[in-house]
């Protein structure tokens, strides 16, 4: 009932280091033989520790019941209760096929990404992309290309978010790579966007641009025939031609930019937040030539048309957030004596 002689001599799992009760860390400590987990230095620490122990010491789960446990858990969103049994994670793998184990690390490499998204934790950040590199070679031997050059874009980004610049760079260029051997031009799209960025950030501004201008050629070739990409590209590269006061070239890019906002909007029966990023850029664009007055007009404009439109701006809260404060600081240069009521 105490749960004595319970370490009978098993080995200790790999993944525990220290024991429960007293904390000495050794290569000799024992697991409880009832729960796997909780691991002893001796049946001395073990007995002393039961009372406490005992409110959670449950049978260890088998393999697949934690499969199952952690696929209802990914079904259902919750990114932490998945994470709970990533210590299983290598049991799980252990004489799987390529195919399994690929959806398993997707599993726990989404929760770190989620995790990410809801703490801002670089912890996650890192374990998503540690994750991601052992994911893509399995996409590749699975011959999944599309996938493995789009998880090495994200992965991108989270190493960018991790501060780790040059490795996200690279990721990049290996992701470039793949979708120029495989024909996926929305994975090449997508990483020149990536390489544009860093560049630009850099201080290499022709080399940014003219990544920019790559990753606008490839997004309308995209074998999904989605617009997000050209919008994406659109978008970024014409940011970087006001960063280089390259104002004529910009002009053009805003029609092409209202045409695919217009079919999205078309496709999706509501306004698409590019129509309203697209006043915001030609608000920018008056002002960048000395036209203060019809830059101020294009802002209030803007923020009328998301007042009328709560529903949309609520609905897809973070970009809108993002112009939203673009904008209002935008009004507030042009007019320093706008008031709080003429915000949103």
């Amino acid at each position: 009932g105490t749960g004595e002689g319970r370490d009978a001599g098993k080995p200790l799992p790999a993944m525990a280091s220290h024991c429960a009760h007293c904390g000495t860390q050794g290569v000799d400590l024992k697991c409880c033989a009832r729960c796997k987990v909780a691991v002893y230095c001796g049946a001395d620490c073990q007995k002393a520790a039961w009372k406490g122990h005992k409110k959670t010491c449950a049978p260890r789960k088998t393999a697949e019941e934690v499969y199952h446990i952690v696929r209802q858990a990914h079904f259902a969103d919750d990114w932490r209760e998945v994470l709970k049994w990533q210590g299983r994670l290598e049991e799980l793998m252990e004489g799987q096929s390529d195919d399994v184990c690929e959806s398993n690390l997707h599993v726990f490499s989404w929760a770190h990404r989620a995790g990410f998204n809801a703490t801002g934790s670089t912890d996650h950040a890192r374990s998503f992309v540690g994750l991601e590199e052992r994911r893509s070679p399995l996409l590749a031997n699975l011959q999944r290309f599309r996938d493995q050059g789009e998880a090495m874009c994200v992965a991108a980004e989270y190493l960018l978010h991790a501060e780790k610049r040059e490795e996200g760079y690279l990721y990049f260029q290996r992701a470039r790579a793949v979708g120029a051997a495989h024909g996926f031009f929305s994975v090449e799209s997508d990483a020149c966007l990536g390489l544009g960025q860093v560049a630009m950030q850099e201080g290499r501004h022709e080399e940014g641009v003219d990544l920019l201008r790559n990753a606008l050629a490839a997004a309308p070739l995209n074998e999904a025939n989605e617009r997000c990409y050209e919008m994406n590209a659109l978008r970024k590269l014409i940011d970087a031609l006001f960063q280089t006061n390259a104002i004529d070239e910009i002009e053009p890019l805003v029609l092409r930019f209202r045409e695919v906002a217009q079919v999205e909007t078309e496709r999706s029966g509501s306004l698409c937040s590019s129509e309203f990023r697209i006043i915001y850029i030609r608000a920018r664009l008056h002002e960048a030539r000395g036209r203060p007055q019809e830059a101020e007009r294009e802002v209030r404009a803007l923020l009328d048309l998301m007042r009328e439109n709560e529903a949309i701006v609520q609905k897809w809260a973070a970009p809108y957030a993002a112009l939203l404060q673009l904008a209002s600081q935008q009004l507030k240069v042009l007019d320093p004596d706008v008031g709080d009521k003429e915000l949103i």
